[in-house]
């Protein structure tokens, strides 16, 4: 039941060209840096990532993206993040933009099992029609385009069919986990790693604090450990560093 690995690089260790990955993060917010970095250093290439957004500051998913890295997207933001956009405009990346609540949805149903839903967000546009743009030519043409989806109504309402996600690993990063896999996360980091961490086939959490088990209540708990196969506990300078995406102050 101890599911923690010594290093960074040894979680990943078997991740190879071409996998799947649900990485949890909000913006800067819950990013797996760690993690994501041990996959940079260890030359891994062609993944496919699921993610709220890809990176931002050169940080997080940005950094296997500046390098090549990722062949696809499946995501619901693009923001700031100009490498990101002049890889999807140039033909180099393939992008798959899905509502945000509808990624988180089909995230979670993913790992709950469930392969498919119906929801109201999307229908009577190219969500649901087909068409929007998932990788470009390089001179504004498009060279594949999303399929059109079922719609069906339900008492008089409208819904398109989703499906939901399974990746091969998944990488995320929590508050608190014990050597059992459960995880805590802090406030806004709880967004989208625990729906991440679900999806994944293989999911490894690197946590800021590990503690044996038994010492988070129960009703702690936001992630079971049943979802959770590898945990990675951060040194404290790992885990202090954080970075402000917008920062505002007073005059």
């Amino acid at each position: 039941m101890d599911k923690v690995v010594a290093t960074a690089d040894e979680a990943v260790a078997d991740v190879p060209d071409g996998a799947t990955l649900a990485v949890g993060g909000f913006g800067l917010s819950g990013v797996p840096n760690v993690l994501i970095q041990a996959l940079f250093e260890r030359g891994v290439g062609s993944l496919g990532v699921v993610s709220n957004n890809c990176g931002a500051m050169e940080s997080g998913l940005a950094v296997l993206l500046s390098a090549g890295r990722i062949a696809r997207v499946t995501g619901s933001y693009i923001g700031a993040n100009k490498e990101f956009a002049r890889q999807y405009l140039a033909g180099e990346l393939e992008v798959e933009m899905i509502p945000q609540g509808t990624l988180a949805e089909r995230l979670r149903a993913g790992g709950a099992g469930i392969p498919a839903f119906y929801t109201p967000a999307g229908v009577g546009t190219q969500v649901a029609e087909g068409g929007l743009p998932w990788r470009y030519d390089g001179s504004g043409g498009v060279t594949l385009a999303s399929p059109a989806k079922e719609v069906r109504e339900f008492d008089g309402t409208e819904y398109v069919l989703e499906r939901g996600i399974r990746t091969d690993f998944a990488l995320v990063r929590a508050a608190k986990g014990d050597r059992h896999g459960n995880l805590v996360f802090n406030k806004s980091t709880r967004n989208f790693n625990p729906l991440a961490a679900m999806a994944g086939k293989v999911t490894i959490a690197e946590v800021e604090e590990l503690v044996e088990p038994g010492e988070i209540d129960p009703d702690a708990v936001h992630l079971p450990g049943i979802f959770v196969q590898r945990v990675v506990a951060l040194t404290p300078r790992q885990a202090a560093d954080k970075r402000i995406e917008q920062r505002t102050v007073s005059s």
